[in-house]
């Protein structure tokens, strides 16, 4: 049995939490996000506490359980508090700009990169090295946040490119002639 599939959701004050068939949908302080399920765990809402439970033995049922409180319990997080991912930006003539919602990047490429947001996601940038990914879907902040990150992936050899907030990048040693 999953453990994790068998803690409770406490709702918080101010959520409202749907559920019609395997289709879940939370309404909360910061927006809305719905989400259809497998059919086979059965969310159960008594108040304010949901609980799930497999409905058949099956193992990929078991795997499910866990998954499925996992799902809803980002989806409750994210409409009460939201997500945000932060990344720098190391390197020498590396920066990020903010233009009309979007992010251009100069990342020592011949051009410069520009990333327009997808619904429901929005950017900061507070200092030219530093970018906010911020949203109410976990899933979708991950997304973007990765993607900008692939842009320029941090390289072993000087540590420049994007990379994540307290990310630690694994530093080989510079080869050095004559031996």
């Amino acid at each position: 049995m999953s453990r994790i599939g068998n803690k409770v959701i406490v709702l918080p004050a101010g959520v409202e939490f749907i559920v019609n068939d395997a289709t879940v949908t939370v309404k909360g302080p910061k927006g809305e996000l719905t989400k259809t399920f497998e059919n086979c765990i059965e969310i159960n809402r008594d108040g304010d506490n949901v609980t799930f439970a497999p409905k058949n033995s099956l193992k990929h049922t078991h795997q499910m359980h866990g998954t499925t409180r996992a799902i809803v319990a980002n989806m409750v997080k994210g409409v009460t508090d939201g997500y945000e991912k932060v990344l720098q930006i190391i390197g020498t003539g590396y920066k990020a700009e903010l233009k009309n919602g979007n992010v251009v990047l100069s990342l020592g490429y011949s051009h410069q990169i520009n990333v327009t947001p997808p619904a429901g996601i929005t950017f900061t940038v507070p200092k030219v090295d530093e970018i906010h990914v911020i949203g109410i879907d976990k899933e979708l902040v991950g997304q973007v946040a990765a993607e900008i990150r692939g842009y320029r992936r941090p390289e072993p050899y000087h540590g420049k490119g994007v990379r994540y907030q307290n990310e630690n990048v694994r530093r080989k040693e510079i080869k050095k002639a004559g031996k």
